[in-house]
């Protein structure tokens, strides 16, 4: 034997050399398998696949057909995703292999086909093209494969055999893709359902326009008119953006993208209802200059919007995040000023921001779909619509207070203390307008002078507390025995004066006995065991609206009148007429 058997130190290299081409093929293998389209396997006998992997390739020339994709490398995501704005032409491919004996027909279903410009749907088999299809949603109203916003298109995986869809979404701005592999049975379950969610927040929204509809007529306040405009863009917002609008009306492409602008009108309404409701212009300059510079940005976009929509789009979601971030601030600075509505803003725009931020980083591509991120922006407007609703009817509740307590001094400095009616000066006023009223329509109107008789005997027997509460006896005689329409005050002292709407000479002259009537029958109870009998002296004056007679002229006469009645004994009415004739007292007087 002459061989010589190798030392260890001479193996050493060959077993490096062996080691590095194992590992070598190790990291091939892998890499191979890493690069393999994901496939899905359809295996049970119904079919259900709402999540299972995909993959997309960016068609960056937008020119690309289906034989030259079909050779470009692919990534790996799943069947429902998002890219951003950078994405525009996305091919998408999905591999399905059929484990079973027998054929499997199936349908693709595109639920969020509805936003799109076009879909391409190319079907393929052993690498060869079997079946395609184009849907331009410009004219897909009566596509076959178009059903409330939906795509289905159906193929068949054979026996054994692996089928590969091939499907291109050209976008008009922001690329969100979502398809689903069903049976027949389940295929159609999905279309006849979903969209309740999205119902209710619209139904929502209808409720609260409704709510502000009726608050505008009640008040007439212009924050109400903003908030309404709001809530529609809201609406019209959400009702597009999750295919309700289509689903409904069976509407598409450009014609319903245009919709797509009430992202840039709902936030200018809610920049114009923050500075209606905090009355930033008058109060807070600083807040208010912050708002217009974001405000003025928004206007810009939807102006350039409507030349070129999708193209405004495209830095929509950056400028919501300014927007989010300054009216944030603005409510942060005005809690700190302690303004009363900026805490209940603040909870509500707080929400909007945290579920629209998951909505920016979703259209964005930053995140991974799920529910609330898909559907943040629809939640964060409804929830900060209940609140931006509650702060409606507070402050409505705020400014009733302060007009009650504004009422109520008017009526403090309108009405006599004591006895509640009106005080000489509001009378005269009133009285004055009335006067005009009556000779624009040439109308009838009598004045009343009215005295207590021997009211300071009351005083000086009984006491000024009695005399006070003769006198409010007094007043409720002469409102019962009054109409509505006619208006009383106390001049002071035991003075009346009542002025007549609608009531000649005549009927003036009847309306007085009737007081002096109902005062005379009257039993005042003034205080335990006394019971006084009071007596009023009446004179009576009509006002000539035939001519230029002011009130006071023919209160003048009414007083002329009633010192005659006073120098005949008290106790009766007399009148003065128009040329200033006394009339028979005794003639009027009751027995």
């Amino acid at each position: 034997m002459n061989d010589k058997v190798l030392s260890t130190p001479e193996r050493l290299p060959q077993l490096v050399c062996c080691k590095v081409i194992f590992f070598s093929l190790v990291l091939w293998v892998f890499c191979v398998a890493a690069q393999a389209s994901p496939i899905v396997n359809i295996v049970p006998e119904t079919v259900q696949l709402t999540s299972f992997p995909i993959e997309y390739f960016i068609d960056d020339s937008q020119l690309l057909d289906y034989q030259s994709v079909r050779k470009e490398a692919f990534q790996k995501t799943t069947s429902t995703t998002t890219l951003g704005t950078q994405a525009t032409v996305t091919w998408y491919r999905i591999t399905l292999y059929n484990s079973k004996k027998q054929d499997k027909s199936l349908f693709l279903n595109l639920p969020k086909a509805y936003h799109v410009r076009s879909i391409q749907i190319a079907e393929e088999r052993s690498k060869e093209l079997t079946n395609q299809a184009l849907i331009d949603l410009n004219q897909a109203s009566d596509h076959p494969l178009m059903f409330r916003g939906a795509v289905v298109y159906p193929f068949v995986v054979p026996a054994g055999e692996t089928t590969v869809l091939y499907v291109r979404s050209h976008v008009y701005s922001h690329q969100w893709f979502s398809s689903e592999i069903y049976d027949d049975a389940h295929s159609r379950r999905a279309l006849v359902g979903g969209h309740l969610d999205i119902a209710l927040l619209v139904g929502m929204m209808l409720a609260l326009v409704f709510y502000n509809g009726l608050l505008y007529f009640a008040t007439s306040r212009k924050e109400n008119i903003l908030y309404s405009l709001y809530l529609i863009s809201g609406l019209t917002w959400i009702a597009l953006s999750y295919g309700l609008i289509s689903k409904a009306f069976n509407v598409y492409g450009d014609s319903l993208f245009i919709l797509n602008l009430s992202v840039f009108t709902m936030p200018i309404f809610l920049l114009l209802f923050m500075m209606a409701i905090f009355e930033t212009r008058k109060f807070y300059p600083k807040e208010h200059r912050a708002l217009q510079g974001v405000l003025v940005l928004l206007v810009a976009s939807f102006l350039y919007g409507l030349v070129d929509i999708a193209g405004a789009l495209k830095p929509a979601t950056g400028l919501a995040s300014l927007m989010m971030v300054v009216t944030f601030s603005v409510s942060i600075s005005l809690l700190r000023k302690r303004n009363p509505l900026a805490k209940f803003f603040l909870i509500g725009h707080t929400f909007f921001i945290i579920f629209n931020g998951f909505a920016v980083m979703y259209y964005m591509g930053f995140v991974k779909p799920n529910y609330i991120n898909s559907h943040g922006v629809g939640i964060g407007i409804v929830l900060e619509a209940l609140t931006l609703a509650f702060i409606i009817s507070y402050r409505i509740k705020v400014l009733e207070d302060i007009r009650s307590k504004q009422d109520e001094l008017k009526k403090q400095a309108s009405t006599d203390p004591l006895t509640q009616l009106y005080n000489r000066r509001y009378f005269i006023a009133e009285g004055r307008y009335m006067v005009k009223k009556a000779k624009a329509n040439e109308t009838s109107l009598s004045v009343l002078t009215i005295d207590i008789d021997h009211f300071k005997a009351v005083n000086d027997n009984h006491g000024h507390n009695v005399g006070d509460l003769v006198l409010i006896g007094v007043a409720g005689v002469f409102q019962r025995f009054s109409r509505d329409k006619d208006l009383i005050a106390r001049f002071g002292g035991e003075e009346f004066v009542i002025l007549l709407p609608e009531a000649g000479y005549a009927e003036a002259l009847e309306c007085a006995e009737r007081i002096r009537q109902g005062v005379e029958k009257h039993i005042f109870k003034v205080n335990d065991g006394l019971n006084l009998e009071i007596r009023v002296s009446i004179g009576v004056a009509p006002v000539d609206v035939t001519t230029l007679e002011s009130l006071e002229s023919a209160i003048d006469r009414a007083d002329k009148a009633l010192y005659q009645a006073k120098s005949l004994g008290r106790n009766r009415v007399c009148g003065a007429d128009s040329s200033g004739s006394a009339v028979d007292c005794e003639s009027v007087q009751a027995s």
